[in-house]
């Protein structure tokens, strides 16, 4: 079937909060390892506050699994003390992958 799905999270830490959440996501990456269905797994940082997740999948199930998986679960365990905002999460469909 090939990668054809994706998930954009992005975050935006309350302030003072910003490298705390980058140290989350770091290990968030054990996380990510152990869903069979994640392809790619990626966190990023856009500014002191700002820090964003890109995953891919192969297919709406293993997209489903993910967001019903660790990974949310672990963010919403942190998010009161760790976000200003909830997180914005778009999904997405990759048109082309190299």
């Amino acid at each position: 079937m090939g990668v054809d799905r994706g998930l954009l999270a992005l975050l935006e830490a309350k302030p003072g909060k910003g490298e705390e959440l980058g140290e989350f996501l770091k290990q968030g990456r054990e996380l990510a390892l152990a869903e069979e269905g994640t392809v790619t797994w990626y966190a990023f940082k856009l500014s002191d506050t700002t820090y964003g997740i890109f995953d891919t999948f192969e297919g709406e199930d293993a997209r489903q699994a993910h967001l019903n998986g660790q990974i949310p679960i672990a963010l919403g365990q942190v998010g009161a003390d760790l976000l200003a905002t909830d997180p914005d999460i778009r999904t997405a469909e990759i048109i082309a992958v190299k």
